[in-house]
């Protein structure tokens, strides 16, 4: 007998499968990333077929099949419609999801990465906050939710908590001071005291206060070196959404 299962989530990736079917990758809130097959999704009279779309979250009923989850039921909940009308937020958007994809694992309590997520999104759709500081924030912090948190508290070397200039050494998720940094063809990005306050408030502060501060400038840029680079040591590639929407000009 099928388990049915009744969640919340967001679908991150989807595939055609046939002419009216539809395989979806799901960050869902309570059993991570989960892959999950709807049938006749495809079809505009099928009350899948808006609720199993890209970028669309869910109230899903799902029946664990012997491999993949299959969709009995979607309902959407929000469509991030706004998105589509701008194809630099559709990518950073589509950028966010698959690194979810990547980062979150099947089976786990995963609303913290969907609440980080969705309301990136929100903000994305409403422009309530600037694209430059939305994706480090969802990188760090995603980063830092799945185990990989950088080391901020202090210089890796000899503990002072700031200094004019601090080295974040991209291989080690450490910072140094400019006493203790040692260029040995280790990357690192250069931080002002600026650059590494937003560092440290995406990765340690409570989640009601992550979205909660500004930064413009040399500040801005460095802060988004910072992740992106950390980011792309972590999972050891780069990913085809984060080149698609650098291809647009962005960042």
């Amino acid at each position: 007998m099928r388990t049915k299962t009744q969640t919340q989530g967001l679908i991150i990736r989807e595939q055609a499968i046939g002419e009216s079917d539809r395989l979806v990758t799901v960050l869902t809130r309570d059993q991570g990333v989960v892959r999950a097959f709807a049938r006749r999704a495809k079809n505009y009279k099928d009350s899948k077929n808006s609720g199993t779309s890209l970028l669309c979250y869910s109230r899903l009923e799902l029946y664990e099949g012997r491999d993949k989850y299959i969709i009995n039921a979607a309902y959407p909940i929000e469509v991030f419609f706004e998105l589509r009308r701008d194809i630099v937020r559709l990518a950073l958007g589509q950028y966010f999801c698959e690194l979810a994809a990547e980062l979150v694992p099947a089976g786990v309590e995963s609303e913290e990465y969907l609440r980080l997520v969705l309301n990136a999104l929100h903000f994305l759709c409403a422009d309530a906050r600037p694209e430059a500081l939305l994706k480090p924030i969802v990188e760090l912090r995603m980063l830092s939710i799945s185990g990989y948190m950088p080391d901020l508290v202090g210089c890796a070397g000899c503990g002072r908590y700031e200094a004019e200039r601090m080295f974040f050494r991209i291989n080690r998720g450490e910072i140094y001071c400019q006493d203790c940094y040692l260029n040995k063809g280790s990357p690192a990005v250069g931080l002002s005291p600026g650059a590494l306050t937003g560092m440290r408030h995406i990765i340690y502060s409570d989640f009601e206060k992550v979205f909660s501060f500004r930064l413009t400038g040399a500040p801005l840029r460095e802060l988004c070196e910072a992740a992106e680079a950390y980011a792309v040591s972590v999972l050891q590639k780069r990913l085809g959404t984060l080149d698609f929407y650098r291809s647009l000009g962005a960042g």
